[in-house]
């Protein structure tokens, strides 16, 4: 566990944690940005051959936009289409692109779900390691946890019961569908001015730096999952930097320090 801000010592106990569910608890997912990468370079080059600057830019919109609801990043692409003027037929709402990227991503993701369906793999073998122990740990010393996502809400509730994760969460929120509101702000703001507890109270526990940002933004304790999703344990460095530019308090690969991770949360002697 790697520790960048100081945080009190003194400080209220822990009520509530908020988690981001793809990278961070869940692997299911994994290699989104395989799929998401050449369907933009597919989408903005059209039928000519993209340019070195199209894939630098698609390349650093990706890695900046990790955590953030699809429907963003579609807009972003739709935007980009556009403005390039390499397919002249391609459409121009953003919702189709969503649609179409979904479609390309449920592939590797339903076979994933097929092989946990069949028994021929695990739900813990797309959990990144040591996630079930923290969940429990947290759940017997009574911490209220939230599931938020950037993923469309039937699925994450879907995949989060595939993988068994669905009894720990109190609450878990998705991209509800055809809306662009942000989960992982609402859920926050639930906590902070409907449940009236103080900044100190939460935690925000992902592995992007929006759910990390906004953590900060309502003074949370903000834990960095820069999570190694293929390995499912480790750190990768990438993530790494980016979750230190957001402000992450803490730094993690995985769960398996459980009890050092138990101890910085506050919640070690409960």
């Amino acid at each position: 566990m790697e520790y960048l801000i100081k945080r009190k010592t003194e400080r209220p106990a822990l009520k509530a944690i908020v988690f981001d569910f793809d990278g961070t608890i869940s692997t299911l997912r994994r290699g989104w940005e395989d799929i998401m990468k050449p369907f933009m370079i597919e989408m903005i080059s059209g039928n000519t051959d993209a340019g070195d600057d199209i894939i630098r830019e698609v390349d650093g919109y990706i890695k900046e936009s990790t955590g953030i609801q699809t429907i963003h990043q579609m807009k972003w692409l739709a935007e980009a289409v556009q403005r390039y003027g390499l397919n002249q037929s391609a459409p121009k709402d953003p919702w189709w692109y969503k649609k179409e990227y979904n479609d390309r991503l449920m592939e590797p993701v339903n076979r994933r779900k097929k092989e946990i369906s069949s028994g021929s793999k695990l739900p813990e073998d797309f959990l990144i390691k040591g996630s079930i122990k923290l969940l429990e740990a947290l759940r017997s010393k009574g911490v209220s946890m939230y599931l938020a996502s950037g993923t469309d809400e039937p699925d994450v509730k879907e995949e989060a019961n595939v993988l068994g994760l669905d009894e720990y969460f109190v609450k878990i929120d998705g991209a509800p569908p055809g809306k662009i509101d942000c989960s992982k702000e609402a859920v926050l703001r639930m906590l902070i001015e409907e449940n009236k507890l103080m900044g100190p109270e939460v935690a925000v526990i992902g592995d992007g730096k929006v759910e990390i940002a906004l953590g900060r933004e309502v003074g949370a304790a903000t834990l960095g999952v820069a999570s190694n999703e293929e390995k499912r344990c480790g750190v990768d460095s990438q993530k790494r930097e980016r979750l230190i530019k957001a402000g992450a308090h803490a730094i993690v690969g995985d769960f398996l320090e459980h009890d050092e991770i138990l101890n910085w949360l506050g919640t070690g002697s409960r």
